[in-house]
């Protein structure tokens, strides 16, 4: 029966696709996962708000935040950049919380990890080494797992589970990334003692538009950027997130460099080589939209060429795009950051074939 299991488990989130899904091509496979992500994430946030096992399981973290200490939240990739947006939450209402890199934290780190009130630990496939090795070591330091994978070695390993109802996916990380946030939003929300819902129809709302929206002109967002040696994104608070999810997602999928950055740190560095080759998109969302504005500006003056994503309409020309999204209550702007990239890394795939091959099934898990 386990040895059952275990095979069974190495299907992406331990379900087999359908036998039309095998035969589907990486690019038609990305879009439809990218378009199934508002239907995942009212899915998410209707559980979240109604089922009780999920929130007995939330009131068991929100008792273990009430220690001293700072609250962690550990994951790597896209787990990673959920992870910022539930830290830097908390720590804008006043709690002690970082973001940290499960690899990082398991090789350098674990000898302070008992003086962390709660640890949050994200994971898609549940079946990441450094995720297990540090499921499986958290004996002194009970943890939460955030999880899309119900059949994995981290979720059978761990006592307090919440999961993040993506479904399986095949390509880039798009709905694990979108529904692993909201989950971070309302975890952190409920550690707080905050009611999250209406912010999170409004969210839903905009995020939806937002899709059907930008994703309709896609392929203006690859021809402005068509050409370019250097794709790099900016954000800022949840929005850096954002960030360094779209650059992860034009990466992987396309196979064109692309790197993020903070606001802060693009501009005290980065900023000094921008030229006719290079293109960022900056985004201005949040309270800290007016240093994007003007971070996007002094790259337009420099010679480059801006995609700059907000939520107010401003004039296009040939080197600087605008692209208005609604606006959202932060921490949400997490969500709504990663449209654009996800748009252009669809025209890209589109006019140039996708270089990531659909994974139906998980591989060797390497450190």
């Amino acid at each position: 029966m386990e040895d059952q299991r275990s095979q069974e488990a190495r299907w992406v989130a331990g379900v087999e696709p359908p036998s039309e899904m095998l035969a589907q091509g990486m690019t038609s496979i990305y879009e439809k996962e990218c378009r199934e992500q508002p239907a995942r994430l009212a899915q998410l946030l209707r559980a979240y708000g109604e089922d009780e096992w999920i929130t007995a399981e939330m009131d068991k973290v929100r008792q273990m935040a009430l220690s001293p200490g700072p609250v962690l939240w550990i994951g790597m990739g896209a787990s990673y950049c959920s992870a910022l947006t539930g830290s830097s939450f908390l720590q804008s209402c006043g709690r002690s919380s970082f973001a940290v890199d499960a690899s990082e934290w398991l090789h350098y780190s674990r000898q302070v990890w008992d003086r962390a009130a709660a640890s949050v630990l994200l994971t898609a496939s549940g079946e990441s080494a450094e995720l297990v090795q540090l499921c499986q070591q958290s004996v002194r330091n009970p943890i939460a797992l955030l999880c899309n994978n119900v059949h994995s070695t981290c979720w059978l390993s761990t006592e307090i589970r919440l999961p993040i109802m993506a479904g399986p996916e095949y390509g880039n990380a798009t709905k694990t990334y979108t529904n692993a946030t909201a989950a971070s939003i309302v975890l952190a929300s409920h550690m707080l003692g905050r009611a999250w819902q209406e912010d999170a129809e409004r969210a839903m709302a905009a995020f939806a538009a937002a899709i059907d929206s930008t994703f309709s002109f896609r392929s203006d967002l690859e021809r402005f950027c068509r050409g370019a040696a250097n794709i790099e994104l900016v954000g800022r608070g949840p929005a850096y997130g954002g960030a360094i999810m779209g650059a992860l997602c034009i990466r992987e999928m396309t196979g064109n460099r692309a790197a993020a950055h903070s606001g802060g740190g693009f501009r005290h560095g980065p900023l000094l080589d921008v030229n006719e080759s290079h293109v960022a998109i900056v985004l201005a969302l949040g309270r800290t939209a007016e240093l994007g504005l003007n971070l996007a500006l002094d790259c337009h003056a420099r010679g480059g060429k801006v995609i700059l994503v907000g939520t107010e309409e401003r004039e296009s020309s040939e080197r600087f795009l605008s692209v208005r999204i609604g606006a959202v209550p932060e921490p949400w702007n997490g969500i709504t950051s990663v449209v654009v990239p996800q748009a252009l890394t669809l025209a890209m795939a589109e006019q140039f074939g996708a270089k990531l091959r659909p994974r139906f099934r998980y591989g060797i898990m390497r450190e």
